[in-house]
């Protein structure tokens, strides 16, 4: 859901800050921080912003923000958006909430907006976003080199996308991985995305 800095600060500062989740914010342009007011201050600017429109990542079961994504790079006219700023707390991470996100964020760009490009940018060096992207259904278009300079270092950009004649098939995929029948009673996947892919 949209991002709102007064329902979802608390839980988001509470599960993506302090010392010891510094690591999760190291690709990205702004962030750790050591402060609630610092953090608020951060998601009161994000959301004032047209671009980039930052979402809240809600666990349906405690109602908590766990984690932050984004619509960025908006461009109507060409009808082509990107996701990032992702910032998936410990909780979160590796898990069918998680994957669920990501496949109602691209069906809402493809399907609600009305985009026919979906982007995926990341550090080259970012190894867990790389495979991230290449799970979900993105397919790799190449490195941009020094494309930009985060925190003080050279970046060299991995730029991923989806395409809307390619959505069918990838939103068959994620569907068929997200039904119940597919997890046991533990909540563990049957079969891998990449699993699914291949049968389909």
């Amino acid at each position: 859901m949209p991002l709102d800095p007064l329902l979802h600060g608390e839980a988001l500062f509470l599960h993506t800050c302090g010392a010891d989740k510094e690591h999760l914010w190291r690709y990205l342009h702004e962030g750790p921080f050591d402060t609630r007011e610092a953090f608020d201050d951060y998601l009161r600017r994000k959301t004032a912003a047209f671009d980039p429109q930052l979402y809240a990542i809600v666990d349906t079961g405690s109602g908590l923000a766990l984690g932050l994504a984004a619509y960025m790079r908006i461009t109507p006219e060409h009808r082509v958006i990107e996701v990032g700023n992702i910032l998936f707390s410990r909780r979160l991470q590796k898990t069918a909430a998680a994957t669920e996100a990501m496949y109602l964020m691209a069906r809402h760009a493809f399907e609600g907006l009305g985009y026919r490009r979906y982007e995926w940018k990341c550090d080259s060096v970012n190894e867990p976003s790389r495979q991230a992207a290449l799970r979900l259904g993105f397919q790799l278009e190449g490195i941009f080199r020094q494309h930009m300079i985060v925190k003080g270092r050279n970046r060299d950009t991995a730029w991923y996308s989806m395409l809307d004649t390619e959505w069918p098939l990838c939103k068959a995929v994620f569907e068929t991985w997200l039904a119940p029948v597919n997890f046991d009673e533990a909540g563990r996947q049957k079969l891998s995305l990449s699993a699914v892919r291949a049968a389909i």
